[in-house]
């Protein structure tokens, strides 16, 4: 847990819910964590409230959707506070998300390097040639080759590994202090996603910056992140660190692992998650 001097960002009791045709449906119940400058993992099945927490702190909710908490705290922000001009000065500067994949993330009719461009242009109004300057180094820092070339390419002209690498870049041209990364591996190939953590990595390290790393894989997580938040049915139920995960005591995170196929101990048939109704009462 990040001490108060170090801590970004502060959670405490956030619920998402979302109006339907027979009701209010809650997304994210009662939710509290820290972020401090290191890299936590928000790990759990699909529809636990993982990425509805991500575009909470971004409130990139959809319309109807109603955010509540005792307190959403992002450095000098209060976000609950916060007005949509506000945020607007927030995302991409201070705040950056990485999506999942960069196919229906950029632009195509943009150039990739117009686009990166965008990003340094609007929040800081620096020049066009300063921002075109500034873009080819960053695609540069992320091991992108000849980034002149790329710099006039377009989203259907990169690789999925580039295209991933560009969204990076993007996010983290404007030196934010968060980033928010939802499952940016899951669209790659075993060796190019290794490549991209690396990247990852060095920038958080290099920038001294926090992030919160969501992701469904147990196992990435457990080796990229240094602490994992687990999440079941839109609640927190177990934080550890994620080296101590082998450790983790709720049943739902054993549940997890034990789901898990090894090489060093094969077994004939993987464990089936068993939920307890309980859960969603503690």
């Amino acid at each position: 847990m990040p001490d108060n001097q170090n801590t970004i960002l502060s959670i405490d009791n956030m619920s998402v819910q979302f109006p339907t045709l027979s009701g209010s449906v809650t997304a994210v119940r009662n939710v509290s964590f820290k972020v401090g400058r290191e890299k936590v993992g928000i790990i759990g099945e699909s529809g636990s409230g993982k990425s509805t927490t991500g575009r909470a702190i971004m409130q990139l909710q959809p319309p109807g959707a109603i955010v509540t908490a005792d307190r959403m705290q992002f450095e000098d922000v209060d976000l609950l506070a916060a007005s949509e001009q506000q945020m607007r000065t927030i995302r991409g500067r201070r705040i950056s998300m990485i999506l999942q994949d960069p196919k229906y993330s950029l632009n195509p009719v943009m150039t990739v390097g117009e686009q990166i461009s965008e990003t340094v242009i609007l929040h800081e109004r620096v020049s066009r040639r300063e921002a075109r300057a500034r873009t080819l180094a960053m695609l540069e820092r992320v091991n992108i080759r000849d980034p002149e070339r790329v710099y006039t390419l377009y989203p259907h002209e990169v690789s999925g590994g580039m295209g991933q690498r560009i969204m990076i870049s993007m996010m983290l041209i404007s030196s934010p202090s968060l980033i928010i990364a939802d499952e940016p591996t899951s669209a790659l190939d075993v060796t190019v996603r290794q490549q991209v953590l690396s990247i990852l990595d060095d920038l958080v390290t290099e920038r001294n910056i926090g992030l919160i790393f969501i992701s469904h894989d147990l196992n990435l997580v457990r080796s990229f992140c240094d602490r994992v938040i687990i999440m079941y049915a839109g609640r927190i139920v177990e934080t550890i660190d994620a080296e101590n995960l082998e450790h983790a005591t709720h049943p739902y995170t054993r549940g997890l692992l034990n789901a898990l196929p090894s090489l060093e101990h094969p077994r004939d048939r993987l464990d089936v998650l068993k939920r307890d109704p309980l859960w969603l009462e503690n």
